[in-house]
């Protein structure tokens, strides 16, 4: 059976390859949305998911992270199939990020501590403590000063901080869980261009210091920080390179072929 590949030096990938449909709700045809998508990542790649408003980019996020029920995909990680991972296990090392904040608890350092309440951070699969990866007073205060965020105290109240303040702590957290992989959903829409630079200079953060590699859907100008960028439109994923033609974004090797329905 074919089977994807990817070059030496990916050392992590998630290679994506789908069909996605949705079912008209009076003729219940099926309509293809996706079809025969493919990508790797690397350890420490920002790359930039860019197209027009309804083409898939948050469905392609959420099949990776495997959230989507109506979908299914051939994703590897690590050299590693989903299908030998525990659902636990893969969103610890895929975390997706939503375009709305969320934070919980009474002070932010309850809110930015709350994933480690969690069985997920807590318990590997074969049942051995995470305890280990849960931050220290120390370690947030750090990390929070690292990722310009010497502005946000960690007793004051999640809901009295602004927007984009908000934004920073919730990719923070997610930065503290120590994915290997992280899927950010227009997490800096709505903020204004100096919130959305601080966001951005937090995933270069992760991406450089960290060793993540991300995936950013965004519908901003380019920052320059994106170490490549892919283009979704009508069911075709193409990478734009400067001063040249968008390409296929498959990554060589063979495909073998999943679906995704609705």
């Amino acid at each position: 059976m074919p089977k994807v590949t990817a070059q030496a030096d990916e050392t992590l990938r998630l290679p994506s390859l789908f069909r996605r449909a949705d079912r008209h709700p009076e003729t219940r045809e099926m309509k293809t949305i996706f079809s025969d998508l493919s990508f790797s990542l690397s350890s420490g790649d920002i790359v930039d998911l860019v197209g027009p408003s309804g083409s898939g980019k948050s469905t392609l996020l959420t099949t990776i992270a495997q959230l989507n029920p109506h979908a299914n995909a051939d994703l590897t990680l690590e050299g590693v199939p989903a299908s030998r991972m525990s659902p636990e296990r893969w969103r610890r090392e895929v975390a997706y990020l939503p375009q709305r904040p969320t934070l919980t608890g009474a002070t932010v350092r309850e809110a930015i501590l709350m994933p480690f309440s969690l069985r997920v951070h807590r318990v590997a699969d074969d049942g051995s403590p995470l305890e280990e990866r849960r931050p220290d007073e120390a370690t947030l205060r750090r990390t929070l000063d690292n990722v310009g965020c010497s502005d946000i105290e960690l007793e004051r109240s999640p809901q009295d901080l602004s927007v984009g303040q908000q934004a920073r702590v919730c990719l923070l957290r997610t930065l503290l869980t120590l994915p290997k992989v992280m899927l950010a959903d227009e997490v800096d829409a709505g903020l204004d261009d100096e919130n959305a630079d601080k966001v951005g200079e937090i995933l270069a953060y992760a991406a450089r210091e960290k060793g993540m590699a991300i995936v950013r859907v965004r519908h901003r100008s380019a920052d320059g920080r994106a170490t490549r960028t892919l283009h979704l439109e009508a069911g075709a994923l193409t990478e734009i390179k400067a001063n040249a033609a968008a390409v296929p974004a498959t990554h060589g090797g063979e495909l073998r072929e999943s679906e995704a329905t609705r």
